[in-house]
């Protein structure tokens, strides 16, 4: 039995440890990643992108979510400091965030691959579709789709006592919980992850199509094809074209164990009542949302890497060239 609370004090060494200390260098980084993001996305020679456009939308998302979730999990979880418990209004508020970040974020890079993929059709008309308008009514729509859809959290959640002057705030108990895990598993565990990887395959694919598109091709389909190949082929899509494929492949490593965990709970559905088995579910569920976190909080450092055109953007936020241009112009 001594053996059995040592390893629980282990695990929950580890968790507490792992947000007392990443959890400040995830919301320092994180908000110097989204603020940097932001002012280079919304460059004149990026804004009028409806793809830049999105990442504006995504970025903006997990801003708010290092400062409404991220911020109050490290408190809580890391420094044992939880002010949510002390109202009803602000703990469903956080469960409601909770759950409109979760599926607002990946929704954006979903759209950003559809977008993509209109970009790189074969077909005029379609390609035609990708405009700062859609893009603009697109953020809006599924905004308030989700808005609406994650709003019975407003109403469902419970301060839940545990024991003596120890509450959590949760979900109600019930057929209502029960509704919760599998809108968890369906969602975040299946459904996003499912929509990016065939997004972005498909958007690979209509890229690969137009490189073996021979440059002599003759007749109408020259004249379009001609046409999308130099939309594809223009450095600024072809950029934005990267940073999209390996922020959906961002995105997916860090929340694949979570979407495991979420799968693999529903479908053994765990009856057992050890203590251990219970802390290592909890243990993992911890770790695994911690995890996903991490994207939200590193998009401007991995674009660095792969793209020459943020970085040259990057430059000049750095340097202030768009505010030293513009004094010269006045």
């Amino acid at each position: 039995m001594s053996a059995e609370y040592d390893f629980i004090e282990y695990l929950i060494r580890i968790q507490t440890n792992s947000h007392r200390f990443g959890g400040p260098i995830l919301i320092i980084f994180g908000t110097i990643s989204c603020i940097l993001s932001l002012l280079i996305f919304t460059k004149n020679n990026l804004r009028k992108n409806p793809c830049s456009i999105y990442f504006m939308a995504y970025n903006t998302v997990c801003l708010i979510m290092i400062y409404t979730i991220i911020l109050p999990y490290t408190l809580s979880i890391g420094y044992n400091i939880d002010t949510v418990l002390l109202n009803i209004n602000i703990c469903r508020f956080r469960l409601y965030n909770i759950l409109l970040s979760d599926v607002l974020g990946p929704s954006y890079l979903i759209l950003a691959s559809i977008d993509r993929i209109l970009i790189t059709s074969r077909n005029a008309r379609t390609r035609h579709r990708s405009t700062v308008r859609s893009a603009y009514l697109s953020i809006f729509l599924i905004a308030l789709f989700w808005l609406l859809i994650t709003s019975h959290t407003l109403i469902f959640a419970r301060i839940i006592p545990i024991g003596p002057s120890l509450n959590i705030y949760y979900f109600q108990s019930g057929d209502y919980y029960i509704f919760i895990s599998y809108y968890a598993v369906i969602f975040k565990g299946f459904l996003c992850p499912l929509s990016m990887i065939i997004f972005g395959l498909w958007s690979i694919k209509n890229v690969r199509s137009l490189v073996r598109i021979h440059p002599n091709s003759l007749g109408e389909t020259h004249g379009t094809i001609q046409n999308n190949a130099c939309s594809v082929k223009h450095s600024k899509d072809r950029q934005l074209f990267r940073i999209l494929i390996y922020d959906i492949f961002i995105y997916l490593t860090f929340n694949l164990m979570l979407s495991i965990v979420l799968i693999y709970q529903q479908i053994v559905q765990p009856s057992s009542e050890n203590i251990i088995d219970n802390q290592l579910r909890t243990f993992y569920i911890i770790l695994g949302t911690f995890s996903c976190y991490i994207p939200s909080c590193i998009g401007f450092y991995s674009n660095l890497f792969i793209s020459k055109m943020f970085r040259n953007s990057a430059k000049q936020v750095f340097l202030c060239k768009d505010i030293f241009c513009l004094q010269q112009r006045h």
